[in-house]
């Protein structure tokens, strides 16, 4: 793709804060909207990976959440105390949060009105997957299509992540660059449940442009406490009826390839690809895989 047809970095107005964003692809082609997961920055969808996609025929746009990147952040909301929420949230008692998913489903809504989008092809991995599913529940009529990749219902009794991936998940933050890019390739090991050498190749640099673009680690316990606070999808899920897709990958040891199954029998229709020995990431081998069955759904 021409370098003309990526957008530099800009930021909108949405839901009454400012959301960082660019696009890839032909402005004129159906919009696509890629919704990332928890402490991850935009860039974790990969320049390369948003070029094959609008290659495809979209214009792609990927944005940074609210309290992560160059989108507003909610400092004034303070920590949650992330213990007590996880005690609440497998009780079943409601969950003290800022705000919820719903709201940064709100926050997609309004990039979209920003950009003059009256409905897009909404394309979420794990946080990211139960935005956009909160989206279908919400507004179905914004969207052309779901992808739902690595993400769960939020129902209970499914099967909770690995011991190393909720220790991946509740680590303390690195204090340095250094310790910020050897976290982050250990994060990533655990998280893509096996060897991947073209990704790990790449961990250092990533790292160290995430990094440049700005950690927040209060927001990312604002996030986990919204997760937990929006409680379970299911019931909703089952009145939804737009086009969806689920993504999983049978090795995930953070969201278990059961949430993905579960995701699928909720919503009438859904067709399920299981992509063998993907664990919870997007690693380069499985892209065409991934951009494949994403095409051949966005239609």
């Amino acid at each position: 793709m021409s370098n003309d047809q990526k957008t530099p970095p800009a930021r909108a107005r949405a839901n009454g804060i400012e959301l960082c964003y660019d696009t890839f692809g032909d402005a004129n082609s159906p919009a696509l909207l890629l919704i990332m997961g928890l402490a991850s920055q935009m860039i974790a969808w990969p320049d390369e990976f948003c070029a094959l996609l609008a290659a495809r025929g979209y214009r792609v746009i990927r944005f940074d959440n609210r309290d992560i990147g160059l989108s507003t952040s909610f400092d004034s909301a303070g920590v949650p105390n992330i213990g007590a929420a996880m005690a609440a949230a497998l009780q079943g008692k409601p969950v003290d949060a800022p705000y919820r998913l719903s709201d940064m489903g709100a926050d997609a809504f309004g990039l979209l009105d920003a950009l003059g989008i009256e409905s897009a092809h909404v394309v979420g991995a794990s946080m990211g997957g139960a935005i956009a599913q909160t989206m279908a529940i919400e507004r179905p009529g914004r969207l052309r299509t779901l992808t739902s990749i690595m993400a769960t219902t939020g129902a209970p009794g499914l099967p909770p992540p690995t011991p190393e991936a909720m220790a991946v998940l509740l680590k303390p933050p690195a204090t340095t660059l250094d310790d910020y890019v050897t976290s982050y390739a250990q994060t990533w090991k655990v998280l893509r449940a096996g060897s991947f050498p073209e990704d790990e190749a790449l961990d250092h640099e990533r790292a160290e442009r995430l990094h440049a673009r700005g950690l927040n680690p209060p927001g990312v316990a604002r996030q986990l406490a919204a997760i937990l606070a929006s409680g379970s999808r299911k019931t909703a899920l089952g009145a939804v009826r737009v086009p969806t897709l689920v993504i999983h990958g049978d090795a995930d040891p953070l969201v278990p390839l059961a949430c993905g199954v579960d995701t699928a029998q909720s919503v009438a229709g859904a067709r399920l690809v299981v992509v063998e020995g993907m664990g919870h990431a997007l690693p380069i081998s499985h892209w065409g895989r991934i951009i494949d069955a994403i095409a051949a759904h966005a239609v």
